[in-house]
Order: structure tokens, then C-alpha cells, then sequence
């Protein structure tokens, strides 16, 4: 008896499971090579993020995290980055309002670190000296975009 409701009690908890992480996409440019090794290395870098979400089969959701990291020396491009850095998520039982925030928070913060490997050794590999991308608060930006989100609706309601 005590199994059986250890068992069901199992089956009623949120499940979440890491499946796969993978480079999905990436591009390394550097359009201003080789003139740009002979520029005086003080880099400008601009970090842009974003995510993409597919609902797959039997609670699988791939969560992609985009990267588009740019360096620049004055007005010369040194390098440009773009990295979709993937997973497959197993998620069981998560309540909808627990969705938006795993979807995009959590599975974020799992792949980023990834992205910023991928990151570090095309610089390296381009030719330029290390970067390593300072952590990125992905919780706080997921409230920012609600909070944006909301603002935008209320203003459309006023309207």
C-alpha cells in the first residue's frame, strides 16, 4: 500500500530531464581579416540574445539559444558570431504557468554555457585572443520581457 502511493505520488511530481544539448547553427565571420590582426586589440563586444521553442513529441521540447556576439575595433568589424546552441527537454507535469519560465529561464541557463564554450574556442580559432562571456541573468531577463509584454498589452487595451 505504501508503494502504491510512493508510485502515484511519483507520477504526480513535475518531471524534467535533459535529453540532448547540440550546436545546432553557427557562423564565424571576420570581414575585415587579415588587416584587422595589425589593429590594437580593444575590442567593442555586443552581445545579443534570444530563444526559439519547438514543441516536440511525448513532452520533448527543443529550446534554442541564439547568440550573436560582435567585435569590433572603432568602425572595423573584427568578428562576428552566431551560435543556436540546442536541447531536447523531457518536461512532465509542469503546470502551464511554469512552462513560460522553463521554456525561457531555465533551459537557457543550461545551454549557455555551452554557447559560451562554442564562443571562446571560434575567437581562439579565428585568430584572435581569448573571450570568455560573463554570465548572463536569465531569470531577469524573463521578467523584463514579461513585464514588457504586460505593459504592451495594457497599452493596447487603453487603445
Amino acid at each position: 500500500m505504501a508503494e502504491e502511493n510512493a508510485a502515484s505520488t511519483e507520477e504526480q511530481q513535475p518531471q524534467f530531464m535533459i535529453q540532448k544539448i547540440y550546436t545546432k547553427d553557427l557562423s564565424f565571420e571576420t570581414p575585415n581579416s587579415p588587416s584587422i590582426f595589425r589593429e590594437e586589440w580593444k575590442p567593442e563586444l555586443d552581445l545579443q540574445l534570444s530563444n526559439e521553442y519547438n514543441k516536440m513529441e511525448d513532452n520533448n521540447h527543443e529550446v534554442t539559444l541564439i547568440l550573436t556576439v560582435t567585435a569590433k575595433l572603432g568602425e572595423k568589424t573584427a568578428f562576428l558570431i552566431e551560435v543556436k546552441q540546442a536541447g531536447i527537454f523531457t518536461m512532465i507535469g509542469h503546470p502551464d504557468e511554469q512552462m513560460g519560465p522553463l521554456v525561457g529561464s531555465y533551459c537557457p541557463n543550461i545551454l549557455f554555457p555551452f554557447a559560451r564554450e562554442v564562443v571562446s574556442d571560434l575567437v581562439q580559432k579565428g585568430g584572435f585572443p581569448q573571450i570568455v562571456l560573463a554570465p548572463v541573468n536569465f531569470d531577469a531577463l524573463y521578467m523584463s520581457q514579461m513585464q514588457r509584454a504586460q505593459q504592451a498589452a495594457q497599452e493596447q487595451q487603453k487603445h
